[in-house]
């Protein structure tokens, strides 16, 4: 048991930590590879929504349906899995647009004009968006744990979709604080610090729901958690991967998302 618990915050901390990738990408690249994001993005967006419905859901459904019987079971599935879009959308309501973790930022604006000038709005915007992305951060990351719990091979593949996710993320809050301070390790620091939040859910996660951990609070978690990914992928990522799309590179990337998904559930899962 202690084994799995390591190993399901270890795939956690992986996933926030993601941020960091970001964040030095954009001290180190000169531009923005547009379409490497874009199909990344809609890749991560279509490894999440496969996974939450095809599998996650199913699990969830099967076992409330055990523990409670055919109608209660499936009611409450379904639920589960529309509280947690409801409670990402809540999250997602009360920050303010202009500290949205959504807003994208480019490695360009780095050096926009070819100037660096001290801002404290600037500041106050990538501080912001940098508590935003942690609260975002934070349902994800019981996500993450919870199905790394479940199946660990389930949880390298939703860990792996949400670090792809947390890379443009990183970009956001590097971008304005840099823009504001001309100090790079700063900037590295509160992006590294916004990631931190989703190891820090797994561990609240372990806390509050291991204790009462049967096949009803199972269930119910695995619901909700296939709604946050839907919710998440349909809300962050493939707006995101649109806005730096190319000839439709971001829907390759979605179908190749889900098809690699799909492979991975038959042969290994």
């Amino acid at each position: 048991m202690l084994h799995d618990v390591l190993l399901a915050f270890l795939f956690t901390l992986f996933a926030g930590l993601a941020t960091g990738i970001g964040s030095l990408l954009a001290f180190f690249a000169k531009t923005t590879n547009t379409k490497f994001l874009s199909f990344a993005l809609g890749f991560s967006a279509g490894v999440m929504i496969y996974v939450s419905m095809i599998d996650i859901f199913a699990k969830a459904q099967e076992a409330l349906v055990g523990a409670m019987g055919e109608e209660p079971g499936n009611w409450l599935t379904v639920g589960g899995f529309f509280g947690g879009i409801l409670l990402i959308a809540l999250i997602d309501r009360f920050i303010p647009k202009r500290s949205n973790p959504h807003e994208l930022k480019k490695v360009e604006d780095m050096n926009k004009n070819g100037t660096k000038i001290k801002d404290p709005d600037l500041l106050k915007m990538g501080t912001f968006t940098a508590l935003a992305i942690g609260i975002h951060n934070f349902p994800e990351g019981i996500a993450t744990f919870m199905s790394t719990l479940q199946d660990p091979a389930l949880g390298v593949a939703i860990a792996l979709a949400v670090a792809i996710h947390n890379i443009p993320e990183g970009i956001a809050v590097s971008v304005p604080i840099y823009y504001a301070t001309n100090d790079r390790r700063k900037a590295f620091r509160l992006s590294f610090l916004s990631g931190i939040a989703e190891p820090v859910g797994a561990v609240v996660g372990f806390l509050i729901l291991m204790p009462f951990l049967n096949d009803v609070m199972f269930g119910i978690v695995f619901a909700a958690v296939a709604g946050i990914m839907v919710f998440i992928s349909l809300d962050e990522l493939l707006p995101a991967a649109k806005k730096y799309d190319e000839a439709h590179v971001s829907i390759y990337g979605l179908i190749g998302g889900m098809a690699v998904m799909a492979l991975s559930l038959l042969l290994f899962i």
